[in-house]
């Protein structure tokens, strides 16, 4: 069982940076492939980033690459999504969630989920 939370979202404008952070309980994390998901308002949840367990392999959908970057301290249970030239389209409720690595863009891969935190970029 891995519970997980979510911290470091907020407002800012577009063009601004925001870390989101992500603490995981159990003593298991680092046999979990960790991956940040976003739902805006009237939408499907969509895969943003992933990471390996050993944290040396990123994945990141097309419409964050090279604006985001995920990263990972297993020492610390915690997973980091740090997002750069942020955009109004960027605005969601970003979620955290563990997985064991066969579905890596699919929210179907993961099995445990945070509660979400906001993200709203102004124009």
């Amino acid at each position: 069982q891995v519970q997980l939370v979510e911290s470091g979202g907020g407002l800012v404008q577009a063009g601004g940076s925001l870390r989101l952070s992500c603490a995981a309980s159990g003593r298991a994390f680092s046999s979990y492939v960790m991956g940040w998901f976003r739902q805006a308002p009237g939408k499907e949840r969509e895969f943003v980033a992933a990471i390996s367990r050993g944290g040396d392999i990123p994945y990141y959908a097309d419409s964050v690459k090279g604006r985001f970057t995920i990263s990972r301290d297993n020492a610390k249970n915690t997973v980091y999504l740090q997002m750069n030239s942020l955009k109004p389209e960027d605005t969601a409720v970003y979620y955290c969630a563990a997985g064991t690595g066969n579905s890596i863009y699919s929210k179907n891969g993961y099995y445990y989920w945070g509660q979400g935190t906001q993200a709203t970029v102004s124009s």
